[in-house]
């Protein structure tokens, strides 16, 4: 049995109508695809989405821009990435992810996925204590 991989980019409906996607649906699917890439720790937004946040408004979009037309759709994410992740991968990985996720669940074409890497995070286990540092340092020069 052979199935076939094409994207439907005819999204409205002669009968019944047309269906439209808002741009938080289409923002909501891009986020939650980058945050299951390895290598991503978080999504980065802006400072007054972080303001947005201390009144416990939850956002799965944060971070994340979308252009939706009616038959395609760019994405601009800002994300953070692991310690020890390699940039370059991690951000083509984003990049497949988001593309394919929102042109498999809403038949949209996904023109351009623009990554923006915000900072770089480390687990607690990797932090560095620098005093702790400093003092294993003299112990052993003493």
């Amino acid at each position: 049995m052979e199935y076939e991989n094409d994207v439907v980019t005819d999204i409205s409906v002669t009968e019944n109508g047309k269906v439209v996607f808002a741009p938080d649906v289409i923002a909501t699917i891009a986020g939650l695809a980058a945050a299951e890439v390895e290598g991503v720790s978080g999504l980065a937004g802006t400072v007054m989405e972080g303001i947005s946040g201390l009144f416990n408004k939850k956002s799965m979009t944060k971070g994340v821009r979308v252009e939706v037309g009616q038959e395609e759709a760019a994405v601009d994410i800002s994300i953070n990435v692991n310690y020890g992740a390699r940039i370059q991968d991690v951000c083509a990985a984003v990049q497949k992810e988001i593309k394919n996720a929102i042109e498999t669940m809403t038949a949209l074409r996904v023109v351009e996925v623009n990554v923006m890497v915000q900072g770089v995070t480390f687990d607690e286990g990797e932090k560095v204590d620098k005093k702790k540092e400093k003092t294993e340092i003299e112990t052993r020069v003493k």
